[in-house]
């Protein structure tokens, strides 16, 4: 799965103020929780870390077992030295800008809750609109028998797919065998594993001459020049296979392009998640195969370009 839209550094809101420390509480007084918060934010504020107060509320919940929002109603309330021993290596690793998701080692995506770790990239809320892109083209037809996710990751297009009955089978196919086993544990998790199946191989080399109606991608897309100005939330920790598109980013978007009409059944759809910056490109290779009655793109949530869609004659 590529990168969805990843933020390079200085995306993020500049701060209207100098970051303050926070005091650990008097010598003899506990931890509560309302001063963990507001500690850890400013401990995470002053690494750099984006929205610090939401990611020091989200890590001392998942430890607490507990809803976000049911801190609120226990904000007085002592933590306990087991609870401290868990919390503050989580705590250190979102410091060392490990991603909260990996940190925390599940994510959301379209209703699903999914395992994420380092073996794959993480999903993000980009990619839930290539779904919704997909959808509102296609939506006359109905649910389609067999759909093709190439580059799986997670398994969160292939999952999500089925899930919501968009197709009665998926096949999802990445060249990684470790992303592979999180995509399957994650199929197991949400109990898809009758309906979503994984091969490993490089684009379509796995697909052993069948015919889908749908073949879905969020491909490595960032050009080489562009990664090393990402977040270290990405270019040092998310899986860098999953990323990297080479000089122009369009390394795997040209022969997926390329290979997708011989794995698409006539008037089937090839549906592709890219860099804002590329559609048009994207646009051009699909036109200069031939292979297509019609294409569109479609905007994201911030009104970008981002995703193209494609219908096999």
């Amino acid at each position: 799965m590529g990168a969805g839209a990843v933020r390079r550094q200085g995306d993020a809101h500049p701060l209207t103020s100098k970051p303050r420390a926070v005091a650990p509480p008097p010598s003899g007084e506990p931890w509560t929780v309302m001063h963990m918060v507001k500690w850890s934010a400013s401990y995470l504020e002053l690494r750099g870390v984006d929205s610090p107060r939401l990611t020091a509320e989200l890590l001392l919940a998942h430890v607490l077992g507990a809803g976000r929002l049911d801190l609120y109603l226990q904000f007085d309330r002592p933590l306990t030295a087991p609870e401290l021993a868990s919390y503050k290596p989580l705590l250190q690793r979102r410091a060392a800008r490990e991603p909260l998701q990996y940190v925390l080692g599940s994510t959301q995506f379209r209703g699903l809750d999914l395992l994420c770790d380092s073996r794959a990239l993480i999903p993000r809320p980009e990619t839930e609109g290539l779904l919704d892109a997909l959808s509102s083209v296609s939506g006359q037809e109905g649910p389609v028998g067999q759909a093709l996710d190439v580059g799986t990751g997670t398994g969160a297009l292939a999952l999500s797919m089925a899930h919501e009955n968009m197709a009665g089978s998926v096949l999802g196919v990445d060249v990684s065998e470790d992303a592979l086993d999180l995509a399957r544990s994650n199929a197991a998790r949400a109990g898809l594993e009758s309906r979503v199946g994984f091969r490993r191989g490089s684009l379509f080399e796995a697909v052993n001459g069948e015919v889908f109606d749908w073949v879905v991608s969020n491909p490595p897309y960032v050009a080489t020049d562009e990664l090393s100005a990402t977040e270290p939330e990405v270019r040092e920790w998310e899986p860098r296979l999953a990323l990297a598109g080479g000089a122009d980013g369009l390394d795997v978007i040209r022969p997926l392009v390329a290979g997708a009409a011989t794995v698409l059944r006539g008037g089937g759809w090839l549906a592709l998640e890219v860099g804002w910056d590329q559609t048009a490109a994207v646009e051009t290779l699909l036109k200069t195969s031939g292979e297509y009655a019609s294409i569109d793109t479609r905007e994201d949530l911030a009104g970008r370009p981002r995703y193209v869609l494609a219908r096999r004659k």
